[in-house]
């Protein structure tokens, strides 16, 4: 982070640029000022993600066609795990869509220091554009792909097998937001970590995979009963939002003021935390990257 002194030093400079010190020094108004820059990076976000591809912008919507299929086969007719009541395709749909938000962030913020190093060693601008950026991308591929889970509940609720929330459903908004800045506030701790120990990256992955089996994607809460278990998982941060996108849209899901509390106490912290690390980090990466 830098801070512009308009006060003309003895060297004659019109503009110094200064790193800040402190552990939680993020200048919200020169953020603010490089908006414009944030809007590039999410442009650029998307035209690398996808040039070069057959499909192009498509993938969005295939990649959770597939996963739904994949965990409909799996889970659903091999296993026969309980779906809650719902409709087997509109629940892995849902929990899909909405993990894919989550991991997104965490995996491609996580890499904001080590891929983006060039760029970072050469060029000024505010270094939490770049996750900002990131954070952002991922809910536009989610806002896509909640208008085919859109479609797709509205063919079962014209069949007459789900009954969603009609009232509730602008809570989507702040449920969206939520996900998006815990998925910030992971990755930015990874990607601060990262700069000197590469060797989280290959663990990163694999922690996500295991930690979207310890969050209701592929099973009901409700299925769990009353048991340790449970409780353990109602600890989960990510376990509010996804019971409660489900309970909105599908009209089954187990959600409580206790479940969100901590949900949103854990997203305080690991952004707290996450902001702090990358502050100190951004400084001094370079050396390190």
């Amino acid at each position: 982070m830098a801070e512009n002194n308009h006060t003309l030093p003895a060297d004659g400079w019109t503009t110094v640029i200064r790193p800040k010190t402190g552990w939680f020094d993020i200048d919200l108004h020169e953020l603010w000022q490089y908006r414009d820059l944030i809007v590039m990076f999410v442009k650029r976000n998307f035209t690398v993600l996808y040039k070069q591809t057959v499909l192009g912008p498509a993938w969005i919507l295939i990649n959770p066609l597939l996963s739904t299929a994949m965990y409909t086969v799996m889970f659903g007719v091999i296993a026969q795990l309980s779906t809650g009541g719902v409709p087997q395709v509109p629940f892995y749909l849902a929990g899909t869509a909405l993990w894919g938000l989550f991991s997104s962030c965490i995996n491609k913020v996580s890499g904001t220091f080590t891929t983006n190093s060039t760029i970072f060693s050469k060029v000024y601008f505010p270094r939490l554009a770049m996750p900002i950026s990131t954070m952002i991308s991922g809910m536009i591929n989610f806002l896509v792909q909640f208008a085919l889970f859109f479609i797709v509940m509205l063919f079962y609720v014209f069949t007459g097998q789900l009954s969603p929330n009609w009232a509730a459903m602008p809570l989507l908004v702040p449920i969206l937001l939520q996900v998006g800045l815990l998925g910030l506030g992971c990755g930015i701790i990874v990607s601060s970590v990262t700069t000197r120990y590469r060797d989280l990256m290959i663990v990163v992955t694999f922690g996500v995979q295991l930690w979207m089996y310890a969050t209701p994607v592929v099973y009901p809460l409700s299925m769990l009963g009353n048991t340790t278990l449970r409780t353990i998982i109602m600890l989960n941060p990510m376990t509010a939002p996804m019971e409660s996108f489900r309970a909105i849209f599908l009209g089954a899901g187990e959600c409580s003021i206790l479940m969100w509390c901590v949900s949103l106490i854990w997203t305080v912290i690991l952004l707290a935390v996450g902001i702090s690390l990358f502050s100190k980090v951004e400084k001094t990466f370079v050396d390190t990257v």
